[in-house]
């Protein structure tokens, strides 16, 4: 089993938002998965991109696997968390 980092969706026909999921990769995109670590909602204004950074940096140093979309989303998140100091 390998462990993956991915967006689940949710919401509304066309007002989605998404779950931050830990998930066996051959589970399907909104299928079961083993923990949330989060939320990402492209609708608000601002964006909305919260997680447990605790519980991701667990999950990465275990080996998961972040997805293309949640490593962009990370590197912007700490991009500006350094520029907030």
């Amino acid at each position: 089993m390998s462990v993956k980092i991915r967006l689940a969706r949710a919401g509304a026909k066309k007002a989605p938002f998404y779950r931050i999921v830990a998930t066996d990769s051959r589970s399907p995109r909104d299928g079961r998965f083993i923990e949330q670590l989060g939320v990402y909602d492209p609708t608000r204004n601002p964006t909305e991109f919260r997680y447990d950074e605790g519980r991701m940096k667990h999950w990465l140093g275990v080996g998961a696997k972040p997805s293309d979309t949640i490593r962009e989303l990370l590197k912007k998140a700490e991009r500006a968390a350094a520029a907030a100091k």
